[in-house]
């Protein structure tokens, strides 16, 4: 049995975040297919041998990177809201989560494409910090519903799925659109967009819908 101390823990808490770092950065720049471990060693300045003392796999490596990301994400959204009134909960969360995108573009490219590349991650993992995720925004839905606020006939979790594929879709378009021209396949290359801006345009679909309403100051 390996007993380890207190520093030895703090040292290998370090590295490890340093690991995940390094892979954050050279999956964000490499691909997750292209990338090689040896880069990610290199970058996080530590032996190739090294990674798998910690991480049995690339594949491993990016799913804890993934684990690592959303619960910092689930933290930070809930620090976004604590402080906010019942009623405009949903419409900060929303605007959090779009923010955090703008401010971490290397960690949002890492959980947009790349992690759909990971065939373990796509069939094998459970996914429990996503699981978290929908969790607090279906009820921030359930909330609202029972304020009166929201529409009781759509089920929260469904809702709450819904909403994170128009933020999911916002936050890929916006990544490649960031992307160098010849990184993009020809026709695959979205229109570039302010994606702060853009939380209000999912702020307002959520709570009025799409539906075109007449002008108060035009209409008889």
């Amino acid at each position: 049995m390996t007993i380890h101390s207190g520093a030895d823990r703090a040292d290998r808490t370090e590295k490890r975040e340093r690991i995940l770092a390094a892979a954050e950065r050279v999956f964000a720049r490499r691909g997750f297919f292209a990338a090689r471990v040896s880069e990610i060693a290199k970058d996080a300045g530590v032996a190739d041998g090294t990674i798998y003392l910690y991480f049995k796999s690339k594949d491993d490596l990016l799913i804890s990177l993934f684990e690592t990301r959303m619960k910092q994400v689930n933290a930070m959204l809930r620090a976004a809201i604590a402080d906010v009134p019942p009623a405009d909960q949903l419409c900060a969360f929303i605007r959090a989560y779009l923010r955090l995108v703008h401010d971490e573009p290397g960690a949002a490219e890492v959980l947009t494409i790349e992690l759909r590349q990971s065939s373990k991650f796509m069939k094998e993992y459970e996914n429990p910090e996503f699981a978290d995720f929908l969790r607090m925004l279906g009820g921030l839905i359930t909330a609202g519903q029972e304020r009166g606020e929201l529409d009781r006939t759509i089920p929260s979790h469904v809702a709450a799925r819904m909403i994170f594929g128009m933020l999911d879709e916002l936050s890929l378009a916006w990544v490649l659109a960031r992307q160098p021209i010849s990184a993009v396949p020809p026709g695959a290359r979205p229109k570039k967009f302010d994606i702060v801006r853009a939380a209000d345009w999912v702020v307002a679909l959520v709570t009025s819908g799409i539906a075109r309403r007449p002008n108060k100051e035009t209409s008889p």
